[in-house]
């Protein structure tokens, strides 16, 4: 790994954002800071503050994003955008999205601090709400930056408050957000944690990412018959619950093998019930929600297909009628940009910094913003594998290192953008 001492950017700087936004949490609940509760106003400030302490513009967007904006040399030429979020889930982590906001703003503060102007205005954003928010959905505020919010969602309620009031009190104008959708970004670039274990493993830099895996949740109903536990003769049931734990055996041995093949795939029975759930009664309803996620398409259209085969083999085995599998929600890969990527590949090599190319597993504002614009991310390691927990953690080193990359990423892709528009 290259030494801080090295590097282009600030690692204290990092950390002092990244602390500072750790320290505004709910009393006893480390590390809570949701959108649309009381504290957000609070990160938001705090963020603002170090936006223009750094001398950049900043404003609120229609769709409720924090956005700083360093002007280019060559106005019009469109914009360079590097962020992340900082909302985070109920108990979660401190570097989960703020971390790519602390290092956006460090890039900015390393290109003024060395004299370097760009030709393309530089933008740092804080996305609103790209954790699952208190009306149960995410990555509003950058659908609503790339013009594809639902505007359905604006109607969502939680104890009296809607999606739109929402976004008014954090200072958007959602009847505006639709006519603000960007056109003018020519790239967006995102840090994050990995979330995951490869690269501590592997004990690699940086992680280079092709893919964010699109995601598919699968519904399954398996209708039995409710009988007496103790008096049903065993090969007379039709226990839904016993169908129901063959289809999540088999979930799992199609999951690993399809794992094993190109591409990053996962598949998780995350939701699970019965009824009627008690003690004395043969079950005589079970429903299952599949999570599957897939960094190429075919793995994903594969799976469903066994999936399905897998219920009727099942059903007609058990006597049990397995409803579905039915797609209740189906969103699809988004690739890194291929000109991108390959600037990040190199800006490791100039960074020092080890890499591999890798898909993503979670979700992120990444996605979106692909909609409108080149786009891509990187991961650094983070311990064990662990976020969306109190214990998340990754060295100030490791996401030093990591904006050192986007130093090296911003210069290159502001040259080779600009000789494109030539």
């Amino acid at each position: 790994m290259a030494r801080a001492s090295n590097l282009p950017v600030d690692p204290a700087r990092i950390a002092d954002v990244i602390d500072g936004l750790a320290k505004l949490t709910e009393p006893g609940r480390p590390y809570t800071r949701r959108a649309f509760t009381a504290l957000f106003p609070a990160g938001r400030d705090f963020l603002d503050e170090r936006f223009r302490a750094a001398g950049l513009e900043t404003r609120i967007d229609a769709a409720g994003n924090l956005v700083a904006r360093r002007p280019g040399k060559k106005p019009g030429l469109g914009t360079i955008m590097l962020g992340s979020h900082s909302d985070t889930v109920p108990d979660g982590g401190r570097y989960d999205g703020i971390a790519g906001v602390a290092v956006a703003l460090e890039v900015a503060q390393a290109l003024a601090d060395k004299g370097i102007e760009l030709n393309h205005d530089l933008e740092v954003v804080d996305f609103l709400a790209e954790e699952v928010s208190i009306f149960g959905v995410s990555c509003i505020g950058s659908r609503g930056m790339a013009g594809v919010l639902p505007a359905d969602w604006l109607l969502r309620e939680r104890d009296g408050l809607t999606l739109e009031q929402g976004i008014r009190d954090v200072g958007g104008d959602p009847a505006r957000i639709a006519a603000e959708a960007r056109k003018d970004i020519s790239a967006f670039l995102e840090l994050h944690i990995e979330q995951g274990p490869v690269l501590e493993t592997e004990r690699l830099d940086i992680g280079v990412v092709t893919a964010i895996a699109g995601i598919t949740r699968i519904e399954i109903i398996v209708e039995g018959r409710a009988d007496h536990a103790g008096t049903t003769p065993m090969g007379s049931r039709a226990d839904a619950l016993a169908a129901a734990a063959r289809l999540v055996s088999g979930i799992e041995a199609l999951a690993k093998s399809l794992s094993e093949g190109p591409g990053h795939f996962t598949a998780t029975v995350g939701e699970f019930s019965i009824e009627p759930n008690a003690a004395n009664v043969v079950p005589s309803r079970a429903r299952l929600l599949i999570d599957a996620r897939a960094e190429e398409r075919n793995a994903m259209d594969l799976f469903a297909a066994s999936v399905d085969q897998l219920a009727d083999g099942i059903a007609r085995e058990t006597g049990t009628t397995i409803a579905g599998p039915r797609r209740i929600s189906d969103n699809m890969p988004t690739p890194g940009d291929p000109l991108v990527l390959d600037v990040l590949d190199a800006a490791c090599e100039t960074a020092g910094a080890s890499h591999r190319r890798m898909a993503s597993g979670a979700g992120h504002d990444t996605a979106f913003m692909a909609k409108v614009t080149r786009s891509a991310m990187i991961f650094v390691p983070c311990l064990g594998g662990r976020s969306h927990a109190p214990e998340e953690f990754a060295e100030t080193d490791d996401i030093a290192l990591g904006a050192a990359v986007l130093f090296n990423a911003v210069i290159q892709l502001d040259q080779k953008l600009s000789q494109e528009s030539v």
